[in-house]
């Protein structure tokens, strides 16, 4: 059985926040939140709060045990890009795009 989570709308963009799922995918939530716990990234944050409200998810409405759980599928995608823009010299613009991403888990039980 699968248990998903969904971050929607997340002020990281999706590139950087690739970088913070790769180095969860496939390993137990035990160890992915303590790896992400030291990690020296905005994204890990997130992320990690992500893959734990995953778990209560499983706990409270599977049954599933913790310790049991690994992380099956994680991805980011780009979410909507809110554009803004700074005055220049001259009469000119600078655009300034504020990325984001959704990111979604999907964790399984172990056999």
């Amino acid at each position: 059985m699968d248990v998903k989570a969904e971050l929607n709308y997340c002020s990281v963009s999706a590139q950087k926040m690739r970088l913070v799922i790769d180095l969860v995918r496939g390993k137990t939530t035990e160890e992915a939140i303590s790896i992400l716990r030291f990690t020296n990234k905005k994204a890990a944050e997130p992320v990690s709060k992500l893959i734990s409200s995953a778990v209560a998810n499983a706990e409270n409405n599977f049954g599933m045990s913790r310790e049991n759980l690994y992380i099956y599928q994680i991805m980011a995608n780009e979410a909507p890009t809110r554009k803004w823009r700074r005055f220049g010299a001259r009469g000119r613009f600078k655009p300034i795009l504020r990325r984001s991403s959704h990111v979604k888990v999907v964790l399984r039980e172990k056999i």
